[in-house]
C-alpha cells in the first residue's frame, strides 16, 4: 500500500521514497502557515537561494517519511537525511527535476480512490 503512494529519487548512488505523511503533512502545514501556502512559496519565491532551501526541505522532509516507517517497522534502523546531505548530492538541476517527485508524492498522498457500489438499478431506476 505504502509503494502506491511514494515516488523515488536518486540521491548520490542511493534511490529514497518519497511519500506524504499526516505527520508530514502537519510539518508543511506548520512550516508553510497551511497548505494553500506551498504553491506560492514554491512558485514565488523571492530569490533562488529561497526557492533552492525550500525544495531541498521538503525533499529531506518526505524522504525521510519512508526512512521513519522502515525504523518502525525493522530493528536495523537508517539514519534520516539531513538538508546538508541532500544539497551536497544534488544539483540545481537534479532539484528541478525533483519538483516533479515531489508534486507525485504529495498528490499520491492526497489521492482519494472512491468506488460506487452497484445498487442493481439501471439509470432508468428499474
Amino acid at each position: 500500500m505504502i509503494e502506491e503512494r511514494t515516488s523515488t529519487i536518486q540521491l548520490g548512488e542511493e534511490e529514497f521514497d518519497l511519500i506524504l505523511t499526516t505527520k508530514a503533512t502537519k510539518e508543511i502545514a506548520a512550516h508553510y502557515d497551511g497548505l494553500d501556502h506551498l504553491g506560492d512559496k514554491l512558485l514565488k519565491s523571492e530569490n533562488f537561494e529561497l526557492a533552492l532551501d525550500e525544495i531541498v526541505w521538503l525533499i529531506t522532509l518526505l524522504a525521510n517519511q519512508s526512512i521513519k516507517i522502515h525504523n518502525l517497522k525493522h530493528k536495523e534502523k537508517r539514519e534520516e537525511l539531513t538538508t546538508e546531505y541532500v544539497e551536497l548530492l544534488t544539483s540545481p538541476l537534479d532539484l528541478a527535476n525533483y519538483k516533479e517527485a515531489i508534486t507525485e508524492a504529495m498528490f499520491k498522498g492526497t489521492n482519494r480512490v472512491i468506488e460506487s457500489e452497484d445498487s442493481g438499478k439501471n439509470k432508468d431506476g428499474e
